[in-house]
């Protein structure tokens, strides 16, 4: 499950989970505590306990954390230049530039010119 709540937005999550795990977890200590030999009452008892549980587990469980590494191969000789904006001609850093789905994105930091860019046929 993927998840992009951010460090406040998850701590809230946890303790509204645990403040449901309490909830349940005292449903279920009074439905035992009252079963007074109805077996209906005992096994709703012991659900409320484990959703209790349920919820502790999940609230504890850290979201997956994925790092994607692209690399490109470059066949033949490559001459490194700085890469300009084509509307407004300033120098383009690496965090104007972004791969998306394989294909390379600009966003410019400068005048706020977005375009792909596209490799021109030599033939």
């Amino acid at each position: 499950m993927p998840c992009s709540l951010e460090g406040n937005e998850r701590q809230t999550m946890k303790i509204v989970f645990y403040i449901l795990a309490g909830i349940l977890g005292f449903l279920g200590l009074i439905f035992v505590a009252g079963a007074q030999g109805q077996a209906l009452r005992i096994v709703v008892g012991v659900v409320l306990f484990a959703a209790a549980g349920g919820m502790i587990y999940l609230s504890r469980m850290q979201p997956q954390q994925t790092k994607v590494i692209q690399q490109i191969d470059l066949s033949g000789g490559v001459n490194v230049q700085a890469l300009k904006c084509r509307s407004c001609g300033a120098t383009l850093s690496e965090k104007s530039i972004s791969v998306q789905a394989g294909a390379v994105f600009v966003n410019c930091e400068y005048c706020g010119a977005a375009y792909q860019l596209e490799e021109e046929i030599k033939w």
